[in-house]
């Protein structure tokens, strides 16, 4: 268990290794195509990825007077743009400094932002005071959920919030899958899918406005491909468990841990 800001910071320097090389064993390359392959397909048909971000820019709202942080962001996400359009202040930050030059190239029309290269625990970060932390696939990448808690709520704003999207690791058959294939996993420092526990400490320590599972059911999609059905058919059942796990995950705690991913936004108390 990682106990200090400095093995933090430590663990991180071999994450920026890592996403600037891209070095993956026989393993990990594998898992991340059966992976990839089945869930971005399954995310894509049913709708997920649309709704998500339909999702992400309600929650984000009016930015024209906020500072925003977009956290982890590697060379630019789906929001990275947008939110530099129209925030107040906008700072995007990633470990990877090869990412981080090309995303200052894409944000060269914005005056109102910029990008760096820089650890978030590092003492080399000062900005604070941020009405919005944007973290998409970033808060899991933190072993020790209490010191990224602290260290969320020493940046934000009073009232601040931060919009999350994390995998999950509380539905059996994907916990024994991860558990199977963590022994392999390249980037198994760094990787820590929230558990129930991780859940419980958010919950405490933020006001969860909204939160949203997603791959629950549908995380079954891929096997209606073996019922004699029509692929009309097979979408209409996959986008019906899809919005079953969309809508229960909101408000029943165990529907929501049976998905693979959650969404949430959160507001400092």
């Amino acid at each position: 268990m990682i106990n200090s800001n400095k093995e933090i910071i430590e663990v991180n320097k071999k994450q920026k290794e890592f996403y600037n090389t891209k070095k993956k064993n026989f393993v990990s390359k594998i898992w991340a195509k059966i992976r990839g392959g089945l869930l971005n397909s399954s995310r894509q048909k049913l709708g997920i990825k649309e709704q998500t971000y339909e999702t992400h820019l309600e929650w984000i709202g009016d930015v024209s007077n906020k500072k925003v942080l977009d956290l982890g962001c590697f060379e630019g996400n789906h929001f990275s743009l947008y939110l530099a359009e129209h925030s107040k202040e906008y700072i995007a930050i990633d470990l990877s400094d090869l990412a981080i030059e090309k995303l200052k190239k894409r944000l060269e029309p914005f005056d109102n932002s910029r990008a760096i290269a820089v650890d978030f625990f590092s003492n080399d970060f000062e900005e604070k005071e941020f009405d919005l932390i944007y973290a998409f696939g970033v808060l899991h990448h933190f072993e020790d959920k209490k010191m990224l808690i602290s260290k969320l709520n020493e940046k934000l704003n009073t009232n601040g919030e931060i919009i999350s999207y994390d995998p999950l690791t509380t539905s059996l058959p994907i916990k024994i899958l991860r558990f199977m294939y963590r022994p392999f996993q390249t980037d198994a420092a760094w990787e820590w899918p929230f558990t129930k526990k991780d859940y419980k400490l958010y919950n405490v320590s933020f006001n969860i406005i909204e939160k949203r599972g997603v791959l629950g059911k549908s995380k079954w999609f891929f096997m209606l491909n073996l019922l004699p059905l029509s692929n009309s058919k097979r979408i209409i059942m996959g986008k019906s468990w899809h919005q079953s796990d969309w809508d229960l995950s909101a408000i029943n705690e165990s529907r929501m841990y049976r998905c693979m991913h959650l969404t949430m936004r959160m507001k400092k108390k």
